[in-house]
């Protein structure tokens, strides 16, 4: 297998994989319902330089290391799964908010900033180890002989990166032009909810899981 005919069969894995429905797309669809455009691409942004640390990890091993050792892998699997179900409550609490506590609590947060959207998304991803598994379990069978296995599997990575970037930008622009109908109170709540909702779920299940 030569690089070129790695790169685009990893590009056709790579593109079912991005949209397949899960935490991702759901993180990035909730901001750009509830925070608009740019809070949704840095949470894109967030997400994909995640993605390429784990896949800069696995080209040099770490996250093969966490495959093998227990107590590296249980803990970033705590981790992760605390995350999920910190930011899950707080998006569920927020929808169930009467629309009085809504109007206080606008008043009294901050505006979600650029950098804030950007490590949601960065964190979410890079706190899930079963990402780290999956680039360590794929990427090495799209590594060509004699080819740098740093080089290539950051290449991957990007390659993958830039899938997602695509498909978040759909997303992004769709919610947009669904404006009116989004920005309804109780589609922005059940939005809120749904995407609780699955980070409970995710986190879950990754706390709960031995691998």
């Amino acid at each position: 297998m030569d690089l070129t005919h790695a790169v685009l069969s990893f590009a056709v894995l790579g593109a079912l994989l991005t949209i397949t429905p899960g935490l991702d797309t759901a993180l990035v669809l909730r901001a750009a319902v509830t925070m608009g455009r740019g809070p949704a691409f840095a949470t894109a942004f967030g997400i994909g330089t995640g993605a390429l640390v784990w896949g800069a990890a696995a080209a040099v091993g770490v996250s093969a290391l966490l495959t093998a050792s227990t107590v590296a892998y249980t803990a970033l699997r705590v981790a992760g799964a605390a995350y999920m179900l910190y930011l899950g409550a707080r998006m569920i609490r927020a929808a169930f908010r009467s629309a009085a506590a809504d109007d206080v609590a606008a008043a009294a947060l901050v505006a979600p900033t650029l950098w804030s959207t950007f490590g949601k998304g960065f964190f979410t991803n890079l706190l899930n180890p079963k990402i780290g598994a999956f680039y360590i379990a794929v990427i090495p069978q799209f590594l060509p002989p004699g080819e740098s296995p740093l080089g290539v599997g950051l290449l991957l990575a990007l390659v993958h990166d830039v899938e997602g970037l695509a498909w978040f930008t759909l997303i992004i622009f769709g919610a947009q032009a669904a404006r009116g109908f989004l920005a309804r109170r109780a589609v922005r709540r059940s939005v809120d909810a749904g995407t609780g909702a699955v980070l409970i779920g995710f986190g879950l299940r990754l706390g709960l899981s031995s691998r």
